[in-house]
Formats: C-alpha cells, structure tokens, sequence
C-alpha cells in the first residue's frame, strides 16, 4: 500500500544575488508577484494538493520569511475594527497553523540535494514533495495536484517535466525517456546540465517532485556532482539504475522561471492579465507602449 503525500519541502536556502540589491534586506523568496510572495504561490500549491506538513530549508538571514506565515495580532485587530472582511480572508490565507511548518537549516551551499537530505529527520520513511518556489506554474489544475494524482498510479518518484529549446538543454536537469504521448514517462536515465549537444532529449526536470524516502539514503553518500554540488538529480538517478522506479511528467500548464529577472518580468505581466481587476488597464499600458514602440521605429 501507497503511503499518501503529505509533506513537502521548499529550499529556500539560497541569497538570490540574482536580484540583488533588493534581495540585500528580504529573502528572494518574499519578492511579489503582483500581490503574493513567491513563496505564498508554492504553499497555496502544496495545499491544494493536499500537503499538510511544511518543511522550509533554510539559512541565515531568513527570518522575514519565518514571520511572514505567522499572524501579526496588530494586523488582524485593525482589519477587524474596520470590517474589512475581504482584506481578512487574504490575510488568513498567509498564516499557518502552529506546529505546519518546520524549519532546518543548511549552513553551507552544497546545493539542492543536499537541501533535500537536510530535512531527512522531519522527512523519516515516507514519500515526499519537493517544491522550488522559483518555479511558478500557471495552471488550471495546480501542477503537484497533477502529479500526485499520476503518483497514485505509478509509485516510485516523479518528476515534473517539459520541453526547453534544444540550446537550452545544458542549463537543465535532462530525462532520457521511452517516447510516449502519454504524460507519464518512464525515465530511462537523467543527465544534469549536459554539455551542449549530447543531451539525451529536450525534456528537462522542473522544481516539482515527488520522492520516495530512498532517495534521502542515496544522498546520505554526499557525493558531489555537477558544478561540484551534491546533486538531486544524481540521488534520483541511482533511483533508475537500482530499481527503475522514476518517472516523468507532462503537466498542464505554464512554468515561469522566476529565478531570473526576464522569467519574474514575464510571470508578473501573465498574472495581471489573468486578474480581472487588473486585465483592462494592464492591457491598455501595453497595447500604448508598444503603439510607442512601433512608432519610435
């Protein structure tokens, strides 16, 4: 019998000097989207997914994010006062129960599978998530609520996957995999960032999985890889080779990389469009900066 999924882990341990000097005084992490922190998209995902226990890796200096999921009593009393019952049920949405999320520390940039095996105690024997707030996924149906209920299916450890431009391939964790059109893949083997012209495919692995607790004993080995961090896509790896229990998956829908300053840009002016009460001002901006554009031409 399957155990359920119902914890997840976010590292979120890294200094985002991608966007610094913002990212100076406030995790990466906090940055908005429109109008919710990255990391408030992945819980929001992880829930509706039905992840129940929350574990964040993470390192100095985040402790903004530590207090942005805990209630601010002073907040919540003036939103009260002044009836603001829309405001609130925001606002309700940002904070967790006590005792929800744990937090681990990784004191050195080992990378990400050595991130994953640092929350190895909270973890124990049961499957996993493991969710990158970097990643945000557009979609109808949330991308690890696609996944698990493939899981159901297939068991082992899944990876969510899609296909990136062929130049893009040594940037990406890659799955070599028996062509379907079916999206759940098997994996054949994977392949971290590939030197350019010997990927095995163009379909890469995202920040979304879903791990068997094996996966922490491969790490426990501590072997570097890639750019001489300890790697994830090594651990699940071995996966293939031992017990040929991995998979892919195609999901549905829209990944944003907000890792990067483009990808945040991208994400945020998606978003807006999508927002019924941002759509029609939004798309006027753009339809008279690129009328601007045509015309400075």
């Amino acid at each position: 019998m399957q155990h359920k999924v119902t914890k997840a882990v976010f590292p979120v341990a890294g200094l985002g000097t991608r966007f610094l000097p913002a990212t100076k005084s406030i995790p990466k992490e906090i940055l908005t989207l429109v109008d919710r922190p990255l990391i408030q998209y992945a819980i929001d995902e992880a829930r509706e997914a039905g992840i129940t226990e929350f574990i964040f890796v993470t390192s100095r200096g985040k402790s903004a994010l530590e207090d942005y999921f805990d209630r601010a009593p002073e907040l919540e009393a003036s939103l009260k006062a002044k009836n603001k019952t829309e405001l609130l049920d925001i606002y309700d949405k940002t904070c967790m129960d006590s005792g929800a999320i744990a937090y681990v520390r990784q004191n050195q940039a080992l990378g990400l599978g050595h991130a994953v095996w640092c929350a190895r105690h909270l973890i124990g024997d049961e499957p996993f998530a493991v969710l990158l707030p970097d990643d945000v996924i557009a979609a109808e149906k949330p991308c690890l609520a696609q996944m698990i209920d493939a899981y159901a299916d297939t068991g082992g450890n899944m990876v969510a996957a899609m296909e990136v431009p062929e130049a893009a391939t040594s940037s990406y964790g890659i799955l070599d995999v028996t062509a379907s059109i079916n999206p759940k893949l098997k994996v054949n083997g994977m392949v971290e960032k590939p030197e350019k012209g010997t990927a095995p495919s163009n379909l890469a692995a995202i920040g979304r999985y879903i791990l068997s607790p094996q996966i922490l004993k491969n790490l426990d080995g501590q072997q570097t890889g890639a750019g001489g961090e300890i790697q994830l896509t090594d651990a699940i790896a071995k996966e293939i080779e031992t017990s040929d229990n991995v998979y892919g998956y195609r999901f549905q829908g829209q990944r944003f990389d907000c890792g990067t300053k483009a990808g945040f840009l991208q994400a945020t002016v998606s978003f807006g469009l999508a927002r019924a009460d941002l759509r029609d001002e939004l798309e006027d901006y753009i339809y008279d900066m690129m009328a601007m554009r045509q015309a400075a031409e």
